[in-house]
């Protein structure tokens, strides 16, 4: 099915000159192996591209809908991180405030000095777990604070940085409740998705669970994309990535691998519990126009009312959007191994992650999905697919479209 995908069959709108946004998009189908999948661009608060095609589940054959959402796993992260961001800049959360100042047992085992600010970089040193959560207490919303809180630094921090793969849902989420009473998810539904009318969820509502399709994993097609960690030609560095990444995976005392076991066995992502379980690190459920416009919003005014959005707001001031990507963390990644660059919850444009240009901000997320913002040209850019390609940072589709919005914009 995937490779019979043609121009014909890409249901949507692209606006003048964002034409190879659709080819790079035609091309996902025939060359990278693409199932299913949706990307959305806005440009200076209004939408240029519009499109989706395949099927809704990736071992299905009904066709992609206009509002088909799916698990976006840690792009999930970036929408969350605008939560502490706004408390911040509505005067509720002092960003250099330690951590326990909201949540007192948090200070348990020297983590009296965790600042807020390091929480949101990757820089509070618990991104693993001593004893890994189940996939119940995992969905439970108790369990993860509860044992983050008593989990002892495997690095002194704000010395140091490393992804916090599971454990930064459980940090952020936990944060916001302490301040406002509010579930992560409840508050993103509250005062982000529903002012500004945008298909995003942590925690799926029942009655929208008929519009989520199924992820799974797809093969990388015989042969590969001939593109590296950087979307760029393929070479010797893209092979030595790869080959100190499969290391840490395959150590069991790796950072790396206990990172990502934080969570053993993984829940079924295609469950009914998962979807409406609040996990903001992973399990947010949305829509690739939804996505783009939450960053559009984030880095001006978007057009169109939502439910009752009046137009001609923003969600960050400039304050918070010189926050949200300036540089907090760089260098080679405990956890990742890779480089990142990190600003207050956000991945920064870099070589393992690589945006629309230097001062983008953002978050991928494993398997492929996608959401960012560019100040500087006024773009924003969404991608969800539900099939499932290995790699953390920078999946070979989402970067064949994030090429062709640069030379179209």
């Amino acid at each position: 099915m995937s490779g019979m995908v043609g121009v014909a069959d890409v249901q949507g709108t692209v606006a003048a000159g964002f034409e190879p946004v659709k080819d790079a998009f035609v091309r996902n189908f025939h060359e990278r192996g693409e199932r299913g999948a949706a990307v959305a661009v806005y440009r200076d608060g209004h939408k240029v591209v519009d499109l989706w095609a395949g099927t809704r589940d990736v071992d299905g054959t009904e066709p992609w809908a206009v509002d088909t959402a799916q698990i976006v796993h840690s792009a999930t992260k970036g929408v969350a991180a605008a939560v502490p961001l706004l408390l911040h800049q509505r005067g509720r959360i002092d960003l250099d405030a330690p951590v326990g100042t909201y949540w007192p047992e948090f200070k348990a085992a020297g983590k009296e000095r965790v600042l807020v600010r390091h929480l949101l970089s990757h820089r509070a040193g618990v991104p693993v777990l001593d004893r890994p959560l189940s996939p119940a207490e995992a969905l439970d919303g108790e369990s993860g604070a509860r044992a983050v809180a008593a989990q002892r630094p495997v690095w002194e921090p704000g010395t140091d940085h490393g992804y916090h793969a599971y454990t930064y849902g459980w940090l952020v989420a936990e944060l916001v409740k302490r301040v406002t009473g509010r579930s992560v998810g409840q508050w993103i539904a509250d005062e982000i998705a529903r002012p500004l009318g945008l298909d995003f969820w942590i925690g799926l509502p029942a009655e929208e669970a008929h519009r989520v399709g199924r992820i799974g994993r797809i093969e990388e097609p015989a042969g590969g994309t001939g593109e590296g960690a950087g979307g760029a030609g393929g070479g010797e560095l893209r092979l030595r990535v790869k080959r100190s990444v499969a290391q840490a995976y395959k150590d069991p005392q790796s950072l790396t691998r206990r990172a990502f076991g934080a969570i053993d066995p993984l829940p079924d992502l295609n469950s009914a519990a998962y979807r409406a379980a609040e996990m903001p690190a992973s399990g947010g459920i949305s829509t690739a126009r939804a996505l783009a416009r939450c960053y559009a919003a984030m880095i001006g005014p978007v057009d169109g009312p939502g439910h009752g959005y009046r137009g001609g707001e923003r969600l960050f001031a400039p304050a918070t959007l010189t926050l949200a990507r300036t540089e907090e963390s760089a260098g080679p990644d405990r956890v990742l191994v890779v480089g990142t660059r990190f600003g207050l919850g956000f991945m920064l444009h870099g070589a393992g992650v690589p945006l629309l240009g230097p001062g983008s901000f953002g978050h991928p997320g494993s398997g492929g999905s996608l959401g960012f913002a560019d100040p500087e040209s006024g773009i924003a850019f969404g991608y969800v697919t539900n099939g499932m390609r290995k790699g953390v940072t920078a999946d070979p589709r989402a970067q064949a479209l994030v090429r062709a919005v640069r030379s179209a914009s």
